[in-house]
């Protein structure tokens, strides 16, 4: 029987089938704008919240799981969900539902949308990023409000969160979570919750070091086929991208420079085709790694079109997968023993410290940039903590708001 990752007395009324899961992500896939960190405040409003789905210390766990592993963090949250609740299946079926929308859009982009050209420069899609800030200040305030209650932990948070606003950086991100692991385990017992609340699927130990071998074995294979058969386009293509996936910490942003680096110098894409595509997928929901959907579209190289973006989301998504198959069983057992459990507690109030430095580098500094901006994200604040409308609609109204804001921006 699958472990849904929430107690006895917020289970849901019956486990989630693999098409529940599949319309709940698909849902989140049309209307995740604002990035990764915007996504977990999503996935928890809708998964812990609402659906219950998942206790919102077990999401916290997920989440620092999937942020000390690399690959995109969001859509390894949602391979986890998933997982908790239909097995493989739902796995599947959540990062297809969360995915797809947002690879579409952008491989029709690199089929032609890109001739509408400046016609993306409007002011909903600023509005859009405006909109990132209130879906993150809300998941900011509703994770410290369970996970860091006392002193200690709110020190630990703000810690964290000065660590990685002085070093941005995959390092900065992964000693924020070893040291709040080492302070939890050294000072946190005593704040240790004895209820141990699981959050995988019965994913057998076997299956686990299989998908961590094959994660490894890729990394070492794939090269060596590359080379092996220098004039399979579909090879390299595959290694690209499944280095991408596989060795970029903190996801999204962070992606970008190594996928210029493996796409722009052998000449399958221009920069100016690779900027455009970048500039489309900020207009998009859902994962930013789906721009690899329309770099494999508008490569010059066969295979392009809807085979390379095929290949292209295989390769940047396959990592993500594994990272959360192989780790979540030995997780969990971890997760059982006193010490392991006061370490998380420190782990869990590092991650609320990192999305609180998200939350103003890069989401406040690249959304509100004039006084008019910060009124709509204050807007958009009110009405999802206090009216408490969905965000899909908070978003769209976000939206409209900025376009007019260029409006009146234009008149004066």
């Amino acid at each position: 029987m699958p472990i849904t990752g929430a107690p006895a007395h917020q289970a849901s009324a019956r486990p989630a089938s693999v098409l529940d899961v599949f319309v709940a992500f698909l849902r989140l896939g049309l209307t995740s704008f604002g990035g990764p960190i915007a996504h977990l405040g999503y996935f928890r409003e809708e998964f812990v919240n609402r659906r219950k789905w998942i206790d919102d210390k077990a999401y916290a766990d997920l989440v620092a799981l999937c942020q000390f592993t690399p690959g995109p963090a969001s859509s390894k949250v949602g391979i986890g969900i998933g997982l908790s609740q239909a097995g493989l299946a739902g796995a599947f079926a959540a990062w297809i539902g969360f995915t797809s929308p947002s690879a579409l859009a952008l491989i029709l982009f690199g089929f032609g949308i890109v001739a509408l050209g400046d016609r993306f420069d409007l002011g909903w899609l600023h509005g859009l990023l405006v909109v990132a800030v209130p879906v993150v200040a809300q998941a900011v305030w509703g994770m410290a409000r369970n996970l860091t209650p006392d002193a200690p932990r709110v020190t630990l948070a703000a810690l964290a969160a000065i660590v990685v606003l002085i070093w941005p950086t995959p390092l900065g991100f992964i000693g924020a979570i070893v040291a709040g692991g080492f302070a939890g385990w050294l000072l946190l017992k005593a704040n240790v919750d004895e209820e141990h609340v699981a959050i995988a699927a019965n994913v057998s130990r076997t299956a686990a070091i299989a998908a961590l071998a094959l994660f490894f074995g890729l990394l070492l294979a794939l090269p060596a086929l590359r080379a092996a058969f220098p004039s399979s386009q579909a090879l390299a293509l595959l290694d690209s991208f499944y280095r991408a996936g596989s060795l970029v910490f903190g996801g999204g942003n962070v992606v970008l420079p190594l996928l210029q680096a493996e796409v722009v110098p052998p000449g399958w894409i221009s920069n100016e085709a690779f900027f455009a595509g970048y500039g489309a997928a900020q207009a998009v929901p859902g994962p930013l790694f789906t721009l690899a959907a329309y770099l494999g579209t508008v490569s010059t190289v066969p295979p392009n079109g809807w085979i390379g973006a095929l290949i292209c989301l295989a390769g940047i998504f396959a990592s993500s997968f594994l990272l959360v198959i192989g780790p979540l069983p030995f997780w969990d057992a971890l997760r059982r023993f006193r010490p392991m459990r006061a370490a998380l507690t420190g782990v869990n109030a590092a991650v609320v410290g990192m999305l609180l430095a998200f939350l103003y580098d890069p989401v406040w500094t690249n959304a509100i940039r004039s006084a008019a901006d910060f009124g709509l994200a204050l807007a958009g604040f009110v009405l999802l903590m206090f009216w408490k409308l969905p965000p899909w609609l908070v978003v769209a109204l976000t939206a409209a708001g900025g376009a007019a804001i260029r409006v009146a921006q234009s008149l004066t």
